[in-house]
């Protein structure tokens, strides 16, 4: 089947996925430069204010990936409705995903604004005084912004099952302008501490959900919620929610940890190799952007097939799609590896320091272009037609085996050093992807339709 030309009456053609992919791209990479701008603000406040802002943005990203995880589950129940012709039943999973992303995520802001002085104990341990001093009142703005993250994360998951990616990036590209505009007034023009990073912070969420909020009201949308303050939880549909979106949220939250520790042993190795693993993860963002990007409408376009229970379609995107990401990943990963020196350049380091840098970029693009896409392209095709669980185990196995594990075996016991987590990394890649390909000739997974 030629995978350029989309067959006759198939749910996507080529257009409506380009419609849906590039405000993804836009807006991933938008994050990622908002929060690269936010860093350099922040840096002019003095190292314990970077110290301070950077431990509560882990525990922050946690939350957001948790919450976004959720959108996710919500996404793919609504788009499996929406692919059965069930506009009703769609509209409910909708419904039931803002009202429970809204409660829950007030429930968890609470919990942070009265514990967050032992959250940042427990978290971070024994911290100076002036870090703590600046984490704790970041924290205390910044939490108050978790039901807003929460509405706009589920508002843009519905809007992309409907093939619907531009709005939620005009929305974000908006509030973002304010938000780095809004830093700049306040660190720079009123001098503010870290408030001044917080507070347009705060407001920018704020925006963000009340707009999408708006548009996802509006009745002549296809899958609008009710105008309505009283809320009857349907309680099928949201353990349908719950099934996809708890998984793919444990995965997240632990795949963070795991990152924690691979850290905190690449710190034994000094100076050098904390700055060059820190570079290179910088860099080595964007060399799998499009694929981050990509990876969250093509839940949704799978969730549209599976409830149309055309695995024909399933399997045709799946193919195209992960092609899509490969391509993509080329030439992001050839401009990389052409402006690499101009980069390093920019961060002014050492000649050991960026030889070990290079060495990690490109290394990192060569396998962001052969296997990143089947290790984790693939199992965003198994979320789509509801098998969250299975991804979930595969997922933790091989992160603890294999991206922890052996990054203690070869880069410590080996004396490989810091690069030896980078190849635990790539082996980690191989591992799930092996795995990946089993489970999908296997044909399990098509016995996991949520609904």
């Amino acid at each position: 089947m030629n995978l350029f030309k989309t067959p006759e009456g198939y749910l996507f053609s080529n257009k409506a996925l380009f419609y849906l992919f590039i405000p993804l791209l836009i807006e991933q990479a938008l994050e990622f430069f908002v929060g690269l701008a936010d860093s350099i603000m922040v840096a002019s406040l003095g190292e314990a204010a970077i110290s301070g802002v950077s431990l509560v943005d882990f525990l922050m990203q946690l939350l957001i990936f948790s919450f976004s995880a959720l959108a996710t589950g919500g996404a793919v129940i609504a788009g499996q409705y929406l692919g059965d012709n069930k506009i009703d039943e769609a509209r409910n999973a909708s419904n039931q995903l803002i009202w429970f992303s809204a409660i829950s995520s007030t429930v968890f802001m609470l919990i942070v604004l009265l514990a967050r002085s032992l959250l940042i104990g427990v978290l971070f341990g024994q911290i100076e005084a002036d870090v703590w001093s600046n984490a704790n009142i970041y924290l205390l703005i910044v939490a108050v912004s978790i039901p807003f993250i929460a509405i706009y994360n589920a508002g843009a998951a519905i809007f992309r099952t409907t093939n619907n990616a531009s709005l939620p990036m005009k929305i974000m590209l908006v509030c973002d302008i304010l938000n780095v505009l809004g830093n700049a007034f306040c660190i720079y023009y009123l001098g503010w501490g870290v408030e001044g990073v917080a507070i347009p912070t705060v407001i920018s969420r704020f925006l963000s959900a009340i707009v999408i909020l708006y548009f996802v009201l509006d009745e002549s949308y296809l899958l609008h919620i009710k105008r309505t303050l009283k809320h009857k939880f349907d309680w099928l549909i949201l353990k349908n929610v719950l099934n996809v979106g708890i998984p793919y949220g444990i995965e997240n939250g632990l795949f963070q940890l795991g990152r924690i520790l691979v850290l905190s042993l690449v710190s034994t190795f000094g100076t050098m190799a904390i700055a060059a693993n820190s570079v290179g993860y910088a860099i080595g963002i964007f060399s799998v952007l499009p694929g981050f990007a990509i990876n969250l409408g093509f839940t949704a376009v799978i969730s549209r097939c599976v409830g149309a229970n055309d695995y024909e379609q399933v399997r045709y995107y799946n193919k195209k799609i992960i092609l899509i990401v490969f391509l993509s990943h080329l030439l992001i990963n050839i401009a990389i590896f052409a402006l690499l020196p101009l980069i390093l350049e920019i961060y002014q380091l050492s000649p050991q320091t960026a030889a070990m840098t290079t060495e990690m970029v490109i290394w990192h693009g060569i396998f962001a272009i052969i296997i990143w896409p089947i290790s984790f392209t693939l199992p965003a095709m198994f979320r789509g037609a509801g098998d969250s669980k299975s991804v979930m185990y595969i997922s933790l196995a091989v992160m603890f085996t294999c991206r922890i594990g052996l990054s203690y075996i070869i880069a410590d016991w080996m004396g490989v050093g810091v690069f030896g987590t980078w190849i635990a990394m790539f082996i980690d890649w191989y591992v799930r992807a092996g795995l990946y390909i089993y489970r999908y000739f296997s044909d399990k997974w098509t016995q996991y339709r949520a609904v």
